[in-house]
């Protein structure tokens, strides 16, 4: 019954997983600010949330029972290895997702004189327990000897303290909430491709997982792309300073 409802939140985590990761694509690379920005974008969030969710359930069933949930890998990794991997690291992924999306999604909402209703107490609780779980996975990473589960802590980490530096920011700049939500729903991309990429390869070929390569491809994109925008924002808003000036 366990192994049946794992599988069950593995197809549907997949499904709304694979809907975002196409979703991605169109705010990405069409027109800003038009109708299919805004609808796209609003299906890759909804998307992002659920499959965060959903990833939730499968890491605490992992916890739970790490060898139940994943006997094809039975002989090939022990149980302390399955909870480290396919528990503690993909809820902070999960957590990770979750969080940018939501904060992402609120940049966007109160982009106009409405920075104060950025600081919702879900959207800080989301800070803190994101804060307490890459911790927990860079403990986890040391206790089994698997030093990606550091970096995935670093990411979480360093999407804390700068999601925090905003939201505690008085007067933000014109442009910052702009930059965030950029920031903020490329890393939610990032993290669904990487979950397909590295944690999807452990049906094909597990050892994949772990390879270093499967998690830079995304990231290094992700971060291009991220970057390509926010050089974007600050072109136009020079041009804008121009014109007025």
């Amino acid at each position: 019954m366990e192994l049946l409802l794992f599988h069950g939140l593995v197809a549907a985590h997949i499904v709304t997983g694979a809907t975002g990761a196409i979703a991605f694509w169109v705010p990405v690379v069409g027109r800003k600010g038009g109708a299919n920005h805004r609808r796209w974008g609003r299906l890759f969030t909804r998307c992002m949330l659920v499959t965060g969710c959903l990833a939730m359930a499968m890491a605490s069933l992992t916890l739970i029972d790490p060898i139940g949930t994943h006997p094809h890998l039975e002989g090939r990794f022990d149980a302390a290895f399955l909870r480290g991997i396919f528990g503690w690291m993909m809820l902070t992924t999960a957590l990770l997702t979750i969080n940018l999306a939501w904060y992402g999604w609120l940049a966007v909402l109160n982009k106009r004189g409405g920075h104060e209703r950025n600081r919702t107490p879900l959207n800080i609780a989301l800070q803190y327990i994101l804060l307490a779980a890459s911790l927990n996975c860079a403990l986890q990473g040391w206790l089994i000897g698997q030093p990606l589960m550091y970096g995935i802590a670093v990411v979480g980490v360093a999407t804390v303290v700068t999601n925090l530096r905003f939201l505690w920011t008085a007067s933000p700049r014109p442009t910052y909430w702009l930059k965030e939500h950029v920031k903020a729903l490329v890393g939610a991309g990032i993290s669904v491709y990487t979950a397909f990429m590295a944690f999807g390869s452990v049906r094909v070929l597990p050892e994949l997982a772990l390879h270093p390569i499967m998690w830079a491809i995304p990231c290094a994109t992700g971060i291009g792309i991220i970057l390509w925008h926010w050089r974007a924002v600050d072109r136009q808003s020079a041009a804008r300073r121009a014109v007025a000036a």
